[in-house]
């Protein structure tokens, strides 16, 4: 059975694509036939393939399955909002059921599949449900991305409680440092290891044009139970 795992952050801008390259690319390392999927996207370009967004071609790229663009980003949104409201104003309608129809697709050609989220965990995709709803239907476990940061701390704890809450497991986190003049690095990760409640998979140090390097070696693939 192909296992499938879904990215969340503790805020949208926290390196969600950052892990969820680094941990596609760390599957590539251990030949593990993993794609990336980015089911709902905003903040996209017209390009002349279509529209097209940044994070859903980095996932693209770092899928060690080939994949079309179509397969990787579902639904494409041009304004750099929330998704319910870029999908009023485009007049369309996030569907689960396309969601879904696209990650068994993908899970039908490789050995795992790696989920990225939009936002944080309660990000709407309509006025009265949320992407998380959907990671509650397909029974994913999910994987915390925390960009450390002041105010870090209360937002991982939070977003694992809720996680938990709506009857989900939370496989594991990764630390992403993405500013690197926060202060007390050292106790922020330590008070997040003794009381999220899951193991750290990954701990990625600021550095420029992060999107663009080999981050496999930041990434222990074991607590996922695919290495």
């Amino acid at each position: 059975m192909t296992n499938a795992f879904f990215v969340t952050g503790t805020d949208t801008e926290v390196g969600k694509t950052v892990a969820s390259r680094a941990i596609l690319q760390a599957a590539g390392s251990a030949n593990i036939k993993m794609a990336g999927y980015k089911p709902v996207a905003s903040d996209s370009k017209k390009t002349d393939e279509g529209m097209r967004n940044s994070d859903a071609l980095y996932i693209q790229d770092a899928s060690v399955v080939e994949l079309e663009y179509d397969e990787v980003n579902p639904y494409t949104f041009e304004a750099p909002v929330s998704p319910h409201i870029a999908a009023e104003q485009e007049n369309r309608t996030i569907e689960f059921s396309v969601i879904s129809d696209g990650l068994a697709a993908l899970k039908a050609k490789s050995e795992a599949v790696l989920v990225e989220g939009a936002g944080g965990w309660r990000v709407p995709v309509s006025r009265t449900d949320y992407l998380s709803s959907w990671v509650k239907q397909e029974k994913l476990p999910v994987i915390l991305v925390v960009g450390v940061k002041l105010g870090c701390m209360s937002h991982a704890i939070l977003t694992a409680e809720a996680i938990r809450n709506d009857g989900l497991e939370l496989v594991g986190w990764v630390a992403n440092r993405i500013n690197p003049g926060t202060e007390n690095y050292a106790e922020i990760i330590r008070m997040m290891e003794e009381n999220l409640g899951a193991p750290k998979i990954g701990e990625i140090p600021y550095m420029p044009g992060v999107k663009k390097r080999d981050l496999s070696k930041y990434i222990d693939l074991t607590p996922l139970g695919l290495k």
